[in-house]
């Protein structure tokens, strides 16, 4: 199944002098221009590319790495700012992501780090972005023990600490008094959670519960 907005392996159709032409399923077939190309791609072949939709909802298939794929979190700066909302780069050539002023908590400025939520718009089809993470997060009972280690995105600072994003299902928070080292927006690091209270917010801590900093 073709997962636009994701990495997939495609198997080359055709070579032709401006590019290959890939397998895309249900979606027939879609060109990997010439100057993303692997040397040596033989017919039959299956390539990892990433799949997007252009300006003219043309399926367009690339092996640049994006930022973040739909259903990932990550830190792009932004480009430009017109009447639509935001657009930030995305690590695709010619193609930054959409972020609407209505997926926006605050406006944005060109030049400024943010971190982005990337999914697919169901009323539209467009892959945009959002900063608005409420919805995608806590939508699951937080089901993890004392000094278990996740993976952690710091997504907020507040006067209490950091909000921290926990294995990109619920929101935890790191205090002022548990925070050693360098933390910044968009930072990706290893932690241990310290407690999930009664109504389901979590505490983390940077190391296991008990060890001396």
């Amino acid at each position: 199944m073709i997962r636009v907005g994701e990495i997939n392996r495609l198997e080359v159709l055709k070579q032709t002098d401006f590019g290959l032409f890939l397998n895309a399923q249900d979606f027939g077939t879609t060109m990997l221009p010439k100057k993303y190309a692997p040397d040596n791609v033989e017919i039959g072949d299956l390539l990892d590319v990433f799949l997007y939709f252009d300006s003219d909802s043309q399926l367009v298939a690339t092996t640049q790495k994006p930022v973040a794929q739909v259903g990932q979190w990550g830190l792009m700066k932004i480009e430009g700012v017109n009447s639509t909302g935001a657009f930030a780069s995305w690590g695709i050539d010619k193609k930054d992501l959409l972020i609407p002023f209505s997926e926006q908590r605050a406006r944005f400025r060109v030049g400024q780090d943010v971190l982005v939520f990337v999914y697919t718009d169901k009323a539209s089809g467009r892959i945009v972005g959002t900063t608005k993470f409420n919805k995608w997060l806590d939508n699951t009972p937080a089901n993890y023990t004392k000094n278990q280690q996740v993976d952690l995105i710091i997504a907020e600072r507040s006067e209490l600490g950091y909000k921290a994003i926990v294995n990109g299902e619920h929101w935890g928070m790191i205090f002022s008094s548990d925070v050693f080292g360098k933390l910044f927006i968009g930072k990706r690091l290893k932690g241990y959670i310290k407690s999930v209270r009664e109504d389901g917010k979590i505490d983390l801590s940077l190391q296991k519960v008990g060890t001396a900093k």
